[in-house]
C-alpha cells in the first residue's frame, strides 16, 4: 500500500466500508476450524455410543463407566486441541491479520482491517488487543456485533476502541487481484 492512500483523507459514505453480512461470513470462516477441532471428540463419542466419557473428558466428572483408555485418549486429544485453539487465533487473527490486514476469512471475503488514521494494517499486538476488545461487544448482550448495521463507519465497539475500520480490498490500490 502507499504511504498516503487517496481514500484515507476523504470523508467516506457507509458503502465504502465492509458490509455487516460480509464480516459475519468471514467470522464464521475464521472460527469454524476451532469449533470443529474442539467438537470432534464429542461427535465421535456420540457416534460410537461412548457417552459415559463425555462428562468425564469435557467436564472432569469421572464416570466409572468410561474406560481409562478412552478417557486418556480423549483427554490427550483435547490437550492437543487446546493448543490449536490458542495457536490458530494468535496466528490468524494476531499475526496474519496484524501484518496484512486480513485473516483467512477476511481474505476469502476480500476485505481488511486497517487503522482509521493511516489505512495500514495495525500490527500483531494491536490486532490481538482488538480481538480481546471484542469481549466488550459480547458483554453488552452481543449488541456490539450488531453496531455495524447502524454505524456510519460500520464499526463494532472493538473497532471504535482500537480506531480500526474494515474496508474492501481494492485491487487498484493494493496491487492484489
Amino acid at each position: 500500500m502507499t504511504e498516503n492512500p487517496p481514500l484515507a483523507s476523504l470523508p467516506l459514505q457507509a458503502e465504502a466500508f465492509t458490509p455487516w453480512f460480509t464480516r459475519v461470513v468471514a467470522f464464521v470462516v475464521d472460527w469454524a476450524p476451532i469449533g470443529l477441532v474442539w467438537s470432534v471428540p464429542l461427535l465421535v463419542m456420540l457416534a460410537t455410543g461412548d457417552t459415559q466419557c463425555i462428562s468425564s473428558v469435557y467436564f472432569g466428572a469421572r464416570d466409572p463407566l468410561c474406560s481409562s483408555g478412552a478417557h486418556q485418549f480423549w483427554t490427550g486429544f483435547l490437550g492437543f486441541a487446546l493448543l490449536l485453539v490458542v495457536a490458530y487465533p494468535l496466528w490468524n487473527n494476531g499475526y496474519r491479520q496484524g501484518t496484512t490486514g486480513q485473516s483467512i476469512g477476511k481474505s476469502l471475503m476480500r476485505f481488511q482491517v486497517v487503522s482509521e488514521k493511516d489505512w495500514q494494517p495495525i500490527g500483531f499486538w494491536r490486532s490481538v488487543l482488538r480481538q480481546l476488545a471484542h469481549n466488550i461487544d459480547v458483554a453488552v448482550c452481543y449488541l456490539g456485533y450488531l453496531l455495524p448495521l447502524v454505524d456510519k463507519k460500520r464499526q463494532t465497539i472493538a473497532d471504535k476502541i482500537m480506531s480500526t475500520v474494515c474496508v474492501p480490498v481494492i485491487p487498484a490500490l493494493t496491487g492484489t487481484r
